[in-house]
């Protein structure tokens, strides 16, 4: 009782935390710009683009879907689509309450439905990270190659922005945490024969195993070629739900795929902040990124910034509310295929 009650404790405080974050960047994002201006453009948006984003978005749902069963095959679990889907469907809603919560939750649901062991998928949703990040930076590489230019204006608006609100002392406190980490090693190597006799450590042991053999899987996938295909189009369906948007404003209709690609890394880098449904840091963002857009085009930065957040008010509404109509229609469809 006394453990369940600290569990809640501790959700709830990271909630609040999460919360307060999006409100810190939320508050930076809007300061000092017109909302006047902002709310103009959203009223202007063509939303015909936005349903077809939305089109993009949901597939690269059903893509990740497919692309899982692809790495639990070698450990012996062939598992449906659907609940590969409803699965990664729950992930997702759950990270709009806990950040970060969405990985453990997905691979309990498809224990429930499929009995996979939550530690060997969990491991395979690890491998899946590794992958978005290689995929990531191929994007980052192309956007340095194309938009250079505004990848400078950006870094430089960004640490700005981080000179202003961040105290000095930052980098003390990372140095701590770096002292913790290794006292905390060294202390489990010291003590390790004594931790061996207890249970927990053990099942702790058995789970890094079971991440471990979810991380292998893919040095033994039998269908390499089909694992690259739908990972391009995971990262193709993502491209097109955030550039598609672009069309939906008059005053970027004009934007080039390179623009598409810069976007897509920016908006990226905003949604890996522990945010609350990526709200504040997201549209901080791409304030910060149309502002660079604007400026490496010799246009007004102020301008950039305001359409960077009408930008922003259509995309994220569109992933939350992508992100709360499958979560929910997971629930049911989980529990209908839960086996006891």
């Amino acid at each position: 009782m006394e453990e369940k009650k600290s569990s809640t404790l501790k959700n709830l405080i990271t909630v609040l935390v999460s919360i307060a974050i999006a409100g810190l960047f939320l508050w930076l994002a809007l300061r000092g710009l017109d909302f006047d201006k902002i709310k103009g453009s959203l009223q202007k948006a063509n939303y015909l683009w936005v349903a077809f984003a939305a089109v993009f978005g949901v597939s690269a749902y059903w893509f990740r879907a497919i692309r899982w069963n692809l790495l639990l095959e070698p450990m012996g679990h062939k598992i449906s689509n659907t609940n590969s889907l409803w699965s990664l469907s729950f992930g997702y809603l759950m990270n709009l309450t806990i950040p970060r919560s969405g990985e453990v939750a997905r691979s309990t649901a498809l224990y429930g439905v499929e009995k996979v062991p939550v530690d060997k998928s969990f491991g395979t949703i690890i491998l899946e990270r590794v992958v978005d990040l290689v995929c990531m930076g191929i994007f980052a590489l192309l956007t340095l190659i194309f938009k250079y230019d505004a990848l400078l204006a950006f870094y430089k608006a960004a640490t700005q922005q981080k000179n202003q609100t961040t105290p000095k002392s930052d980098s003390n406190i990372t140095y701590i945490i770096l002292g913790c980490v290794v006292f905390i090693v060294i202390l489990l190597l010291v003590f390790r024969k004594s931790l061996q006799k207890l249970s927990i450590y053990n099942k702790v042991i058995d789970f890094g195993k079971g991440i471990i053999e979810g991380l292998k899987s893919i040095l033994t996938l039998e269908q390499k070629g089909k694992f690259i295909l739908y990972t391009a189009g995971i990262w193709i369906c993502y491209f097109f739900a955030s550039y598609l948007v672009c069309f939906a404003l008059p005053e970027t209709s004009n934007f080039t795929p390179a623009d598409g690609c810069f976007i897509l890394v920016v908006g990226t880098l905003g949604m890996i902040i522990p945010a609350s449904g990526g709200i504040g840091a997201f549209n901080l963002a791409m304030k910060f990124g149309f502002t660079a857009l604007f400026i490496s085009m010799g246009k007004d930065a102020v301008e950039g910034g305001e359409l960077g957040l009408a930008y922003s008010f259509i995309t994220l509404p569109l992933q939350i509310l992508i992100m709360l109509v499958m979560g929910l229609i997971s629930i049911p469809m989980l529990a209908r295929n839960r086996k006891i």
